[in-house]
């Protein structure tokens, strides 16, 4: 089974963020071993980026959302995440920075630079788009009927 981790700079405090992420964490247990691993914000993007790579194990394919990076559809995230698993990656890791974006040193560490949308979301909300559109690309590979 494919191992997807989210690695996210700063804490969830909001309940209905909470809560929004919990379910789509649950839903993913049927696709894949779903992760979450949060660190501290500090305002600092390169303190922060240093402590996001040494989160990270080895072998890891590396996304960081951010937004120079590619926008994809729901349908591309799956043909992404297909393409992924065919080629041998077991460990998928998307990077989430704080409220003031991920660092240099981090982006070029990733495989691939994904953007949600050139509009700018808060981190916190980035992080339940992120999980629906996980569960959306698993849900499309599975022919299940959640995608419409």
């Amino acid at each position: 089974m494919i191992k997807v981790s989210l690695f996210c700079v700063g804490r969830l405090k909001e309940k209905f963020y909470i809560d929004a992420v919990a379910e789509y964490q649950k839903r993913l247990g049927r696709y894949c071993s779903f992760s979450i691993t949060e660190l501290p914000e500090y305002g600092d993007p390169v303190r922060e980026g240093k402590e996001l790579l040494a989160r990270i194990p080895a072998g890891s394919y590396i996304v960081a959302l951010c937004i120079e990076g590619r926008m994809i559809s729901s349908a591309d995230l799956a043909a992404f995440l297909a393409d992924r698993a065919l080629s041998g990656d077991t460990r998928l890791c998307f990077l989430i920075g704080g409220s003031d974006g991920l660092s240099d040193e981090v982006k070029r560490h990733a495989a691939f630079r994904m953007s949600m949308s050139p509009m700018t979301f808060p981190h916190h909300l980035a992080r339940v788009m992120l999980a629906e559109q996980l569960y959306r690309g698993f849900s499309i590979n599975a022919g299940a009927k959640y995608h419409k």
